[in-house]
């Protein structure tokens, strides 16, 4: 009993870990997300270009490769130091998933139809206010069900931090299975099957509230 709450402890910090990754990764990618997403839709066709051109690059390569070029790049391409190891992995996962992010936030902008956007000058709005008081609202109800798609994978591929020895709680458990223990292995699954629960409910909430605002 004893050696089950020590272990449920030490994964419980990796899983600490695996939160932290999460959260700092939501917090910079979904507003990066959204200028790339402008980037894309750019009516200066260089800036779009390019945008897009780095988003093809990003979304077809993978994120265990990404890690390890951001990781180890640095040092062995510029001679610079390495960068702490989650820093690292945040880094990775905000660009990769800003990309993401940003090819939802373009599909649901563009599928406001025109009609829309030209009833707002008609009554005189600026584009900024068309876009926030029209727009906004209409798009946060059709990406909600791709973009909790994306987030809950999220949580899932943090444990792609471990590549680079980054203590979550999937490396913590591995290092058990080292001195012969399978089970914590298997029990990390309990943690992520909870917090993939709450996520669920939250945006299964988030959705029955949205309900109100057809479109």
């Amino acid at each position: 009993m004893q050696e089950f709450l020590e272990i449920s402890l030490d994964l419980l910090r990796g899983f600490g870990v695996t939160c932290q990754i999460f959260a700092a990764t939501l917090l910079f990618a979904l507003p990066l997300g959204l200028v790339l997403a402008f980037g894309s839709m750019s009516r200066f066709k260089p800036l779009k270009y390019v945008v897009k051109v780095f988003v093809w690059i990003i979304r077809g390569t993978p994120l265990m490769l990404q890690i390890l070029v951001i990781y180890y790049g640095p040092a062995l391409l510029f001679g610079w130091g390495f960068l702490e190891r989650v820093v690292a992995v945040i880094v990775a996962f905000v660009i990769n998933y800003a990309c993401y992010f940003s090819e939802i936030y373009r599909g649901g902008i563009e599928s406001i139809s025109k009609g829309q956007y030209e009833a707002g000058q008609v009554l005189g709005m600026t584009r900024a206010q068309i876009f926030f008081r029209v727009v906004l609202l209409q798009v946060i109800k059709r990406i909600v069900p791709p973009m909790s798609n994306e987030i809950i994978t999220l949580v899932k591929d943090t444990s792609l931090a471990r590549i680079i020895v980054v203590e979550e709680i999937l490396k913590i458990a591995y290092d058990y299975t080292i001195t012969g223990l399978i089970w914590p292995l298997f029990y990390t699954a309990v943690y992520y099957l909870v917090f993939v629960g709450v996520l669920t409910l939250l945006f299964g909430f988030l959705e029955k509230k949205l309900n109100y605002f057809r479109v």
